[in-house]
């Protein structure tokens, strides 16, 4: 990352209220960040007059929290650099207040050896502005077939395995990826979907697809492989963390798989709180995703398991593509919307202005909670943990027109939401901060 490049120097962040949910912690405090790490968390008076800190953010009036982990994100490189970049997702993560972002496998080539990792590395060291983890294949090519080398990906750096974007298909490999990835400590991202039932489907199978003539994909192809998955999960021991949860069986499912002891984790994505299968009407095709937009059941059933903590996680699945592929019949168009740089003010504006989750609830399904998953050691603010930290204005509301990212498909442009990030600190630097990237 070009961040770790420049000069250190030392940071106060004066004056705002200070969320933790790790800690518990919510306060009115200073910051001080020095050599990359938080030295000092405390009252303004006690650290605001150090004259060691040269550079001071004024954060009365704002949140401060431990910088955001996206544990689902395609930055597409290497292999469809038309869509995105590991420079422009890494800036797109900035603005969003993203400071660490784990990037799926079905790049091309697919994420499945080490030299693979090692590039996506480099170039997150050279010209990315967050910190980038790469998530390995569970199989050769993501074909479902041939386990990938586990255990030489962990040493390049991997912090999980899926094949996001293809089911595992073969419940024997899904058996011996859980029972593998235990022996490493990792976890198992799976994408939960049986492509025999939703074979060529665009959307939800139900009321609208059959108006709309367009073919669906019914619930119970995540349901289906949800359920196998959790009983394999029971079966070998291994974690399981379920991707892009959609629908109310598969929370139910997890629900009573938790309550039975089964180390299973799992995170939604903003549009599954935030739209219906409704919305597909339009046959706006930045209303098409992998698992679909759901009913209005699915809708409060997902906020019902954020709520109870089900759902651990709220993850972006941002998926990028070009206008030029989108610009097609809804049948043709490909899956995928993109969802860094909208993440916060989603989460503020439909879940905690709503009174579905409270701040604190709301910020550790994006901090702490994914930290734990993968095991990291960020997620938090305490004193000598790295100074990632995110500097939200709860009141800034804004009408979405614009983004960092490299394709502009989102279904939430034009949209007013409430609750941007002001600033983006990244191992102690200022990456983004009042609506632009800061130079390097």
């Amino acid at each position: 990352m070009v961040h770790l490049e420049r000069k250190l120097m030392k940071l106060l962040i004066k004056g705002g209220r200070v969320i933790d949910p790790a800690s518990k912690t919510d306060k009115i405090a200073d910051v001080l960040i020095e050599d990359s790490k938080i030295v000092s968390i405390g009252k303004p008076s006690a650290v605001s007059h150090q004259p060691s800190a040269i550079k001071v953010i004024d954060a009365k009036g704002k949140i401060v929290i431990p910088g955001l982990i996206d544990l689902h994100t395609h930055l597409r490189e290497p292999g469809h650099e038309e869509e995105e970049t590991i420079a422009t997702g890494t800036r797109a993560a900035a603005k969003g207040g993203i400071t660490t972002v784990c990037c799926m496998p079905n790049t091309h080539p697919v994420i499945d050896d080490q030299t693979t990792v090692e590039f996506i590395l480099l170039k997150a060291k050279n010209e990315g502005v967050v910190t980038v983890l790469p998530i390995g294949a569970i199989t050769k090519g993501s074909l479902g077939e041939e386990l990938s080398e586990i255990g030489e990906l962990k040493k390049a750096g991997i912090v999980a395995i899926s094949d996001d974007g293809e089911a595992v298909m073969n419940s024997l490999i899904m058996r011996r990826a859980l029972e593998y990835a235990k022996m490493f400590n990792l976890p198992v991202i799976s994408h939960c979907e049986d492509k025999n039932l939703s074979r060529d489907g665009v959307m939800n199978e139900g009321y609208y697809s059959t108006i709309l003539g367009l073919r669906g994909i019914p619930k119970e192809a995540e349901e289906v492989m949800v359920a196998r998955d959790i009983i394999l999960a029971q079966l070998t021991g291994g974690h399981l963390h379920i991707a892009h949860v959609s629908t109310a069986g598969s929370v139910e499912l997890i629900r009573q798989a938790k309550k039975k002891g089964v180390k299973v984790t799992c995170e939604t994505a903003p549009q599954y709180f935030t739209l219906t299968e409704e919305t597909v009407s339009k046959f706006d095709t930045n209303t098409k995703v992998n698992p679909p937009l759901r009913t209005e059941v699915d809708v409060e059933a997902i906020k019902e398991g954020l709520k109870d903590g089900t759902i651990d996680c709220i993850a972006t699945d941002h998926a990028p593509h070009t206008e030029e592929e989108k610009n097609k019949e809804y049948d043709l168009a490909p899956f995928g919307i993109i969802g860094l740089e909208t993440l916060v003010p989603l989460v503020i504006t439909e879940l905690v202005n709503k009174k579905i989750l409270t701040l604190t609830e709301a910020i550790a399904k994006v901090t702490v909670n994914p930290a734990q998953i993968l095991k990291l050691n960020t997620g938090q603010l305490k004193t000598g943990s790295p100074a990632d930290i995110t500097i939200i204005d709860l009141d800034k509301k804004e009408t979405i027109t614009s983004f960092l990212s490299k394709s502009k498909n989102s279904p939430y442009l034009g949209m007013k939401l409430q609750g941007l990030v002001f600033a983006t600190i990244v191992n102690g630097k200022i990456v983004f901060e009042n609506g632009k990237i800061v130079p390097t």
